[in-house]
C-alpha cells in the first residue's frame, strides 16, 4: 500500500490522477472540475440573511462559512457551491444571494476566439506584440515614426514569438498633452495596418483605438480586432463598428478619459478592486453584446496599471481567475508597467523580465493573451508555466 500526497492546484491535475487510474476522458474531467475549490466574498448582507447561510450553505451543505458584521466568506468544492447558487434548493431569504453566487461562481472560458479574419487558437498563450506608433508613449514613444520602421519591428517581434500584433497611435501616458486628432491617429496607424497585412496576409492585427472612425478605417485596411482601452465607454459607435465587421474585441477596464485613465484620478474601488472591477467589466461585455457585438468575439483585460494603485494591481493579479465568472477569454498588458517598477525598482527598460514573471503567474489564473513589448522572455516563460499545465 502507498499514499501519495498530491495538490490539487488546477482541475488538470486531479484529472490526470483519474485518467491514470482508468477513467475516461470526460468523467475524469467532469469530476475534477467538481472538486475545484473556490471562495465567495459576501457583503451587504443582513443578520437574518447571515443566520439562513450558514444554516444551508454550513451545516446542511457541507461548506466552511466565516461571517462577520455584514459579511461573510463562503469556501468550498465547486460542486458545492453550484448547489447554493440554485435558489429553488434553498431557503426563499437566500435566493437572491443565489442568483448573485450563480454569477460570480466560474464557468468554462472557450478556446477558440474569432475575429474578422481569422480564428485564434487559445490552447497554448497567445502573445501580442506591442507596435506604439506615438512619439510620446511611455516605453517606447517616437521609436517607430515611419512605415518601414514599424515593419522592421514587426518582424522582431514575430520571430521572437508573437502572433499577433497590437497597433496604437495615440498614448495614454499621464502627464501628455489633451487627445490625438482622429487625423493624426488615423495617418499613423492606417499605412501601418495595410504594410503589416500586406507583408504577412496570415497575420492577424489588432487596433488600439477608442476612435470609432479610426477602428473603421483599420478594419477596411486589414485589422481584424479592436482593442479599445474605454471598452466603448468613449465613443458609442465603436459597438456598432465592431458589431457590422464581424471583428474580434478585447475590452479593457478603466476609468476617465485617455488623459487620465492611467493615473490614479480614479482609483476608489470602496475596498474591494477585485469586485468592482468584475462588475464594470460585465457592464462592459452586456454593452458590447446590446450593440450587436457577437459574446464569441469578445475577450475581457482587467486594465493593469489603468485607474488602480500598485496594491490595487497586486491583488487584481492574484485574484485574476475570478474574472472566469464572465466566461470570456482573458487578454493582459502588463508589460513594463509602474507597479512592476515599484516591485521591482527596476527602470523602464529593464521590466521585462518582471513582465515575464507576472504573464507566466497570470497564466495560471487563467489569462490567455499577453501584450507585450519584449515577446521574447514572455515567451520562455509561458512555454515553462504551460508545460507545467496550466490551470486547466
Amino acid at each position: 500500500m502507498r499514499v501519495t500526497p498530491f495538490v490539487p492546484h488546477a482541475p488538470a491535475v486531479l484529472a490526470g490522477v483519474l485518467r491514470s487510474g482508468g477513467w475516461d476522458e470526460w468523467k475524469a474531467d467532469a469530476a475534477a472540475q467538481g472538486t475545484e475549490v473556490a471562495a465567495l466574498r459576501i457583503t451587504g448582507l443582513d443578520a437574518d440573511a447571515i443566520e439562513h447561510l450558514v444554516r444551508h450553505a454550513g451545516r446542511k451543505l457541507g461548506l466552511e462559512v466565516q461571517t462577520g458584521d455584514g459579511w461573510a466568506v463562503v469556501l468550498g468544492s465547486r460542486a458545492r457551491l453550484q448547489a447554493l447558487a440554485r435558489p429553488w434548493v434553498g431557503p426563499p431569504e437566500l435566493a437572491e444571494l443565489a442568483h448573485q453566487i450563480g454569477l460570480a461562481l466560474p464557468v468554462e472560458l472557450p478556446v477558440m476566439w474569432p475575429t474578422a479574419r481569422g480564428t485564434v487558437s487559445l490552447e497554448q498563450p497567445v502573445l501580442v506584440g506591442i507596435l506604439n506608433l506615438t512619439p510620446d508613449s511611455f516605453s517606447d514613444g517616437g521609436a517607430l515614426l515611419t512605415v518601414a520602421a514599424a515593419i522592421a519591428h514587426a518582424e522582431r517581434l514575430l520571430e521572437d514569438g508573437a502572433t499577433l500584433l497590437d497597433v496604437g497611435g495615440e498614448s495614454t501616458r499621464p502627464g501628455r498633452p489633451g487627445p490625438v486628432s482622429a487625423a493624426d491617429e488615423l495617418a499613423r496607424v492606417v499605412p501601418v495596418v495595410a504594410a503589416l497585412v500586406r507583408r504577412w496576409p496570415a497575420l492577424l492585427v489588432s487596433v488600439d483605438t477608442v476612435k470609432a472612425g479610426v477602428a473603421r478605417a483599420a478594419i477596411d485596411a486589414g485589422a481584424a480586432i479592436v482593442n479599445d482601452v474605454s471598452a466603448f465607454r468613449l465613443d458609442p459607435k465603436m459597438g456598432e463598428v465592431a458589431a457590422a465587421s464581424g471583428a474580434g474585441v478585447v475590452l479593457m477596464h478603466s476609468r476617465g478619459g485617455v488623459t487620465d485613465m492611467a493615473t490614479y484620478d480614479h482609483a476608489d474601488y470602496g475596498g474591494d478592486v477585485v469586485g468592482v472591477v468584475l462588475e464594470e467589466l460585465r457592464a462592459s461585455v452586456d454593452a458590447a453584446t446590446a450593440c450587436g457585438v457577437l459574446p464569441d468575439r469578445v475577450v475581457i483585460d482587467p486594465g493593469f496599471g489603468f485607474s488602480k494603485t500598485v496594491e490595487q494591481n497586486i491583488l487584481l493579479a492574484d485574484q485574476l481567475a475570478a474574472l472566469r465568472a464572465l466566461g470570456r477569454p482573458v487578454f493582459v498588458g502588463p508589460s513594463r508597467k509602474r507597479f512592476l517598477g515599484a516591485i521591482t525598482a527596476r527602470e523602464l527598460p529593464d521590466r521585462d523580465r518582471a513582465t515575464a514573471a507576472l504573464c507566466a503567474l497570470a497564466y495560471e489564473r487563467w489569462a490567455r493573451l499577453f501584450r507585450v513589448h519584449d515577446p521574447a522572455a514572455t515567451r520562455d516563460a509561458l512555454r515553462i508555466a504551460h508545460a507545467l499545465g496550466g490551470p486547466q
